[in-house]
């Protein structure tokens, strides 16, 4: 479904966020504290927008993994034209299973997913898995679709994310997979920031604090790793 949709993937993310997804990625950066040896993943990093928002704060290294070839592909071609104005730090992208990471405990000292989570058939590894691979204080920062608390921008917001979207977003991408019908759906299906915040506690992280984001429909959630 990812693969399919990957060529307008960025267009759809742009237009349909009113291009605050933008933001949202720049304020997940803010909200982990970059500093300069700090080694970032990012998992399910789709088409390499936050891996690349890592970039412009000068980590020591980014590495991001996705499950779908086609969204790399387009990751790739960021990086490269990243590298052209600033080789100070370029992603690296590889194919991976959030759910069996190819990396040995304790190798990064940032984790972040935008929008991934909730697409992961196991969310609950997957967390295990951003537990091992972090280093002893190291962070994790997940960025999800919510619904804001006001019952009036609640109800807007389902309008437009459930009636409008799919279809424009379906006719923008010439979708045929269901995607953009799917996306909305699992956004109310997923664990919401209370329970999001008790799976990271059962996968062994502490300090959890969610950030709500325009009107809550976005939410940073930061959380550290016990030293």
């Amino acid at each position: 479904m990812f693969s399919t949709i990957a060529p307008a993937y960025d267009l759809n993310n742009r237009l349909h966020s009113l291009g605050r997804d933008v933001a949202w990625r720049r304020n997940a950066v803010r909200l982990v504290g970059v500093g300069p040896k700090d080694r970032v993943l990012d998992a399910a990093c789709g088409t390499g927008d936050l891996a690349l928002a890592f970039a412009v704060a000068r980590p020591g290294s980014v590495i991001g993994v996705d499950f779908a070839q086609p969204m790399l592909d387009l990751a790739w071609r960021k990086a490269q034209r990243h590298a052209a104005h600033d080789a100070a730090v370029v992603p690296d992208f590889r194919l991976a299973d959030v759910t069996a990471l190819p990396f040995v405990d304790a190798s990064f000292d940032i984790v972040s997913i935008a929008f991934g989570l909730r697409n992961v058939d196991r969310p609950e590894a997957a967390l295990a898995e951003f537990r091992r691979v972090l280093a002893p204080g190291g962070r994790i920062v997940i960025l999800e679709f919510s619904e804001p608390a006001n019952p009036l921008l609640r109800r807007i917001n389902r309008i437009y994310t459930e009636r409008l979207m799919p279809f424009t977003a379906t006719l923008i991408a010439r979708d045929r997979s269901g995607a953009y019908r799917y996306l909305p759906r699992s956004v109310r299906t997923f664990a919401d920031p209370p329970a999001l915040a008790r799976m990271l506690d059962r996968a062994g992280f502490n300090e959890i604090c969610a950030h709500p984001m325009t009107f809550g429909v976005c939410v940073a959630t930061v959380a550290r790793v016990p030293h």
